[in-house]
C-alpha cells in the first residue's frame, strides 16, 4: 500500500499515512481542525537485478580482452566542405586614355 502524505492549510503541519488506493483522501487535519490537502513529490527509484552498472553486464576478463571503441571503428570520416567563396562585384575600371 502506498504512503501518501498530507499537509494542513492552516498549521501547515504534515502527516502521513498508508492507505488503499480506493481509500478515501483525509480531509481533515488532527491538530487543528483545517483543511488537509496531499502533497506531491518525486518518486524514489530503485533498480534491482544485473545489469545496471557497467560492471554488472560483463565479467572482468571479457572487459579487459574487450578493444577500445577507437579501435574499432568502421566508418568513414566525412569531408568537410569548402568553404564558400563571397563574390564581389569589382568596380568599373576607370579610363586611362587621354581625349584631346
Amino acid at each position: 500500500m502506498p504512503t501518501y502524505e498530507y499537509e494542513c492549510q492552516s498549521c501547515h503541519q504534515r502527516v502521513e499515512a498508508v492507505q488503499k488506493f480506493s481509500d478515501p483522501d483525509l480531509t481533515v487535519c488532527a491538530n487543528c481542525g483545517g483543511e488537509l490537502r496531499k502533497v506531491f513529490s518525486a518518486v524514489g527509484i530503485v533498480f534491482k537485478g544485473s545489469g545496471f552498472y557497467k560492471n554488472d553486464s560483463r565479467d572482468s576478463k571479457a572487459s579487459a580482452k574487450a578493444p577500445t571503441p577507437a579501435s574499432t571503428s568502421t566508418s568513414t570520416p566525412i569531408p568537410t566542405p569548402a568553404p564558400a567563396t563571397t563574390t564581389e562585384k569589382a568596380a568599373p575600371a576607370k579610363s586611362t586614355t587621354k581625349s584631346d
